[in-house]
């Protein structure tokens, strides 16, 4: 646990996760030279990159119908796991998203 640092930017990284996407946290991972920061990206990237998946699939399933309804949950997911690793970042935690493909290596 990391004590009486600032962790605006490890948040930052996860809300900006919601709002462009993988860019944020990529920019942030390529920007920043703190390994905690650079952890908190990668946790970021790998939800990003495997919701980009997720949604492609979901577009697939959409000939079928379900797609349309695994849409507006993955919507919901990415909302309330953005939240979730965001306060965890708050309290100086590194939180692995559920559903998240390993894209990038983190030490937890």
């Amino acid at each position: 646990m990391r004590k009486r640092q600032d962790n605006t930017l490890p948040v930052l990284t996860h809300i900006l996760g919601w709002f462009t996407g993988f860019l944020g946290p990529i920019i942030v991972l390529l920007a920043s030279d703190d390994k905690y920061v650079k952890n908190h990206a990668r946790l970021s990237l790998n939800w990003q990159f495997s919701l980009i998946i997720y949604f492609i699939i979901s577009l697939v399933l959409m000939l079928f119908l379900i797609g349309f309804f695994l849409i507006f949950v993955l919507i919901f997911l990415n909302l309330i796991f953005t939240i979730i690793a965001a306060v965890k970042a708050g309290d100086h935690k590194l939180w692995k998203y559920p559903m998240a493909m390993p894209f990038f290596k983190v030490k937890i």
